[in-house]
């Protein structure tokens, strides 16, 4: 007579190995696991009706003897113990995988969601113990509520901006690139003044973040809004400017939310993803449409020797301020090396990487 086998499912963590077992109204089930072979027979009702179900496994590593074994109505879910703690490539001795065996996708993960659940889990360990030890800052409550009200303003300023320049492009079209400046560079002011905060809050650590890649951020956006924008009447009307105020915003409206979430301990993983997924194509974008400013503004500061410096006599020459801005391309490239490193690294830390494991 031929063996029926019911269809099972399995998914993994770095301790266990979760199997279920699609039979309903299962009786007489025995389930066992000796010389590392898993076997179970039950009667129940599966893909062929009412039958008695059986099939058998040997793992790819050592397990435990102890599976545990819970039935319900509508399937049979068994728990067994890795002896040694790691990721498996595959479930089976056998490379080639049976036709019965399927992944639960219910529970599935990859190896680096598995490692980022364990890191939180000893993270969380490690912060209880710390703050056993520690006494409570008193002002924390009134940082992480600055800190939430400063992420939400600036949050507000950029997604103004960046709906604005939206609604605007669908309206007017190329048309809109044109007058950017004089529609949003007040609302542009405000939120970059207002970011040179976060140089102050990286420098007092109120927050925990690198010191260089922001003062680079801060100070580089300025440079083009107050500098070459704001003092250059001739590069207001300019398209370049509709680029670099849409890049900016584009990545902040991101950016801030998820700072926001962080100042309460919540998080949103869609949102985790797309702050540190997003920058990718969009800040060497904006690093390009930053650069395509300043060489544009070159021939003006020439020509009117705008901040220009006269060293009089007895050397009795000058700096044009042309020559300062080429030299602050170069600087900008080495800036867009620095913060691209420091960003890659950020999203490693919270797993964000590609990685592909065999399924079996």
């Amino acid at each position: 007579m031929q063996t029926l086998t019911p269809q099972v499912y399995w998914a993994q963590r770095h301790e266990d190995i979760y199997l279920r077992v699609e039979l309903s109204d299962v009786k007489d089930t025995e389930v066992t696991l000796k010389d590392n072979i898993l076997r179970f027979r039950a009667q129940g009702h599966g893909a062929k009706g009412e039958n008695e179900y059986q099939f058998s496994l040997e793992f790819l590593d050592l397990v435990r003897d102890k599976p545990v074994c819970k039935t319900t109505e509508r399937q049979v879910n068994i728990t067994v113990k890795k002896v040694e703690p790691c990721w498996w490539e595959r479930l089976t001795k056998q490379e080639r995988k049976p036709l019965f065996l399927s992944p639960d996708f219910d529970r599935w993960q990859e190896e680096s969601d598995a490692e980022m659940e364990l890191r939180a889990q000893e993270e969380k360990i490690s912060k209880l113990r710390v703050e056993s030890r520690v006494p409570r800052d008193p002002l924390r409550t009134l940082k992480r509520g600055y800190l939430f009200m400063y992420n939400l303003v600036q949050f507000l300023g950029f997604s103004w901006i960046f709906v604005n320049m939206t609604v605007r492009l669908f309206i007017l079209g190329q048309d809109s690139f044109y007058d950017t400046f004089h529609t949003m560079a007040d609302m542009m002011y405000f939120c970059q003044i207002l970011a040179a905060a976060e140089i102050v809050h990286a420098s007092i650590g109120l927050v925990k973040t690198v010191l260089i890649p922001t003062v680079i951020q801060v100070l580089g956006r300025n440079v083009i809004l107050f500098v070459i924008f704001g003092s250059l009447v001739d590069m207001q009307n300019k398209a370049v400017v509709f680029f670099v105020f849409y890049f900016w915003s584009a990545i902040e409206i991101f950016r801030y939310p998820y700072y926001m979430l962080s100042c309460i301990d919540s998080e949103w993983k869609l949102l985790t993803w797309l702050r540190y997924t997003i920058w990718i194509p969009l800040y060497p974008l904006g690093v390009l449409a930053e650069a395509m400013a300043v060489i544009q503004s070159l021939p003006i500061f020439t020509e009117t020797g705008l901040y220009s410096i006269d060293i009089p006599w007895p050397l009795s020459f000058s700096i044009s301020f042309s020559y300062v801005l080429q030299i602050y391309l170069v600087l900008m490239l080495l800036g867009l090396f620095v913060n691209f490193r420091h960003l890659y690294k950020q999203r490693r830390r919270r797993g964000l990487r590609n990685k592909k494991k065999k399924m079996n």
